[in-house]
């Protein structure tokens, strides 16, 4: 069925005052808009759902999030009724439609015989992926875009170990999604009576305190080895962490914070913010401007959801200097590794895990406290994934992260975590500055000792069909036009993880080491519409890898956007 077809269904289906008939009545001229909307359904992968919220096939709207509801419960009542009776937990973010679309899947849940778990409110996303774990559920949904454009909503799941789906589930998942009619497919229930019911249970707060005190149990340094009077800023950016990272940060001590007033409270049009993505450094402009006032030491921020954590850090002049996800993924490794050393408690088979795309720095680091650093694939279902075949092999977890400002802290939490990552990192500023130093210096002498490493990770927005499209040509034209010199450096080695490599499943990312001790990666977003970029650099001295690092990635870009 083309994209008109599929337009005129729907504009004949909906019924009179249904506001998206009334949308897509207002955009019968728009021919790009109509295929926009209903080129495609919304694919269904190992991140779940995640597009622009409105009407159509390939928008986040009532019928797309209950066919993918309905799906999922076909999936599950697949599986028998020992998985039926574990149930469903489900979250949601502030997002515009979330707590809907989450009584809408609660509904369609229990309609089909499934126990149900929710939450009296929004919640993070890593206290839905630890309360798999603690209530034994089968699956997990959260409806969350985490820190897309607040016209954006999304539908991450999770399976029983508490991680986001496998590709093996998913798939088994979209091909029950793709048997569903949105029309007269969709089992129904309302919420509020499937509450009263008992069909649907309510979590009390009893819960929220256990998600915290697993998170603050994992403390490496307490009481007078800290200085609690340190002073920082957090903001939430509008999003899920207000409460918890408060509470948190009281529970632990510290007596001189600030939350930044027009971010504190859920706001689903981010409207002091605009992108409420922690990774972009606009969006601790409010922070910087409080910081100042307050002579803060620590910036910290997480994104709506609270998975992503990010900071800002004073240099010796004063200035807040952005850290990137690898940045403070060096402080939080060598934190731990140098905790434990401390303490004793460095296991004998330690082990960390990261990205393939993230920095080798934190291999060096690790590697010289004896721990062994693997790499899976980008995102914490690979991550975190890793953890049973670490336990098989008689290794002990310590710790997970990626390059894009998400960290795995705990393994009873199968997710990247911006709430027990700030823990540790404001924890780690206090212990610094009670030696009497900063987290910048902390930073500086890691380089001195491990490595100048410089890093960079760009990306380039292409947005809808013709973006989509593009991106598919950049990456077919650069492994058809690989370069065997970069900005003057010879290319040593190529890896190409379209087939997998080694025992890393496939995925399309290419990686190119240099002989100039650099190296970098490609690989289109599996959630945004963009082409994502990774450059690091090792050299004599920070300046220099920065120079180098700059130069490589002119190269690479230029020869990237030369493809239209």
């Amino acid at each position: 069925m083309d994209y008109q077809s599929r337009y005129d269904e729907w504009l004949q289906k909906l019924p009179e005052g249904d506001p998206l008939k009334a949308e897509l009545i207002a955009i019968a001229d728009d021919e790009k808009d109509k295929e926009e909307r209903f080129y495609q359904d919304l694919s269904f992968g190992t991140a779940g759902l995640r597009g622009k919220v409105g009407a159509g096939t390939n928008r986040m709207n009532f019928l797309t999030v209950g066919k993918a509801s309905q799906g999922v419960a076909d999936y599950i009542v697949s599986k028998g009724q020992a998985a039926m009776d574990a149930g469903v937990v489900i979250a949601h973010d502030p997002r515009h439609f979330s707590r809907e679309f989450s009584e809408l899947a609660a509904g369609i849940f229990a309609a089909n015989g499934i126990k149900v778990y929710t939450f009296p409110s929004l919640r993070p996303t890593p206290e839905l992926a630890f309360m798999i774990r603690r209530l034994h559920t089968v699956s997990g949904i959260n409806i969350t875009a985490s820190h897309n454009p607040k016209d954006y909503n999304g539908y991450k799941a999770y399976w029983d170990d508490g991680c986001q789906v496998s590709a093996e589930v998913a798939d088994g998942m979209t091909e029950c999604i793709n048997a569903v009619d949105i029309w007269t497919g969709i089992k129904k229930s309302d919420y509020e009576e499937g509450v009263k019911s008992g069909k649907i249970t309510v979590l009390g707060e009893e819960y929220d305190r256990e998600y915290l005190d697993k998170i603050e149990s994992l403390a490496i340094h307490e009481g007078d080895d800290l200085d609690l009077s340190i002073p920082l800023v957090y903001t939430p950016l509008n999003g899920c962490g207000s409460i918890p990272f408060r509470q948190m940060l009281t529970d632990r001590g510290f007596t001189n914070w600030k939350i930044v007033p027009e971010q504190e409270n859920p706001d689903p049009d981010f409207t002091t913010v605009g992108y409420p993505n922690p990774e972009d450094p606009k969006a601790f402009a409010l922070s910087e401007k409080y910081g100042r006032e307050f002579g803060a030491e620590l910036l910290m921020a997480t994104d709506p959801d609270s998975d992503r954590f990010a900071i800002e850090i004073r240099d010796d002049n004063g200035n807040y200097i952005p850290l990137n996800g690898n940045q403070t993924g060096y402080l939080l490794v060598n934190y731990v590794l140098e905790g434990r050393k401390t303490a004793g408690t460095l296991p004998p088979k330690g082990a960390m895990v990261k990205s393939i795309v993230t920095s080798t720095l934190s291999t060096i680091i690790a590697k010289a406290y004896g721990v062994e650093m693997f790499e899976t694939l980008t995102g914490f279902k690979n991550i975190c994934g890793k953890i049973p075949y670490l336990h098989e092999n008689g290794y002990q977890y310590l710790f997970g992260y990626e390059e894009s400002v998400g960290y795995a802290v705990c393994e009873d939490i199968r997710d990247k975590d911006g709430i027990s990552a700030g823990m540790l990192v404001a924890e780690a500023a206090a212990y610094y500055r009670k030696q009497g130093k900063t987290l910048w210096d902390v930073l500086n002498e890691i380089y001195a000792k491990y490595g100048a490493f410089a890093e960079d990770e760009p990306n380039i927005v292409l947005e809808g069909i013709p973006g989509a499209q593009r991106i598919q040509r950049m990456m077919k034209f650069y492994r058809e036009n690989l370069p065997t010199e970069v900005a003057g450096a010879k290319v040593e080695k190529v890896i190409d993880y379209i087939n997998g490599y080694e025992d890393i499943p496939p995925q399309n990312a290419i990686r190119m080491f240099l002989d100039n001790g650099s190296w970098f990666a490609i690989r289109p977003s599996g959630t945004e519409p963009k082409i994502k970029f990774y450059f690091y650099s090792n050299q004599q001295s920070r300046e220099e890898a920065l120079k180098v690092n700059a130069d490589i990635k002119k190269a690479t870009l230029d020869l990237i956007n030369s493809v239209e």
